[in-house]
C-alpha cells in the first residue's frame, strides 16, 4: 500500500478469494521483494496460489530474470507473466520471447 510502503495486513489468499467471488477473473501478483532485483521469479508463490485457486488466472510479476523463469512459470500454471528489468538488461531477448511464444 501507499508505493510498497505500508503493509495492508491482508492475508493473499483469502483476499484473492474474497474479489473472485465478485467475479474477478485475472490477477497479477508482484514480489515487491522481489520486484526488479533480477533474482529469479517467486515460483512457490505462484504455485500456493494456484494450488488454492486454480480457476484465477494468475499474471506473476517481479523477480523474472531470465527466460527459464518464463518457462518454470509457465510450466506451473501461470497465465501470463510481467518482465521488464530483464528486458531493460538484455537478460531476456526478444528472439528468446519469439521462441517461447511460438513454442507456447
Amino acid at each position: 500500500v501507499n508505493g510498497w510502503q505500508e503493509d495492508s495486513g491482508l492475508d493473499l489468499i483469502p483476499f484473492i478469494v474474497n474479489y473472485q467471488r465478485k467475479g474477478i477473473k485475472y490477477v497479477i501478483c508482484t514480489d515487491i521483494a522481489k520486484d526488479g532485483m533480477l533474482e529469479g521469479a517467486s515460483i512457490d508463490l505462484y504455485k500456493r496460489i494456484l494450488t488454492r485457486i486454480p480457476e484465477i488466472n494468475l499474471i506473476a510479476s517481479g523477480g523474472v530474470s531470465n527466460v527459464n523463469d518464463i518457462h518454470e512459470l509457465n510450466a506451473i500454471g501461470c497465465d501470463g507473466v510481467i518482465i521488464g528489468k530483464a528486458i531493460y538488461e538484455n537478460r531476456i531477448s526478444l528472439k528468446e520471447l519469439t521462441q517461447f511464444i511460438i513454442s507456447n
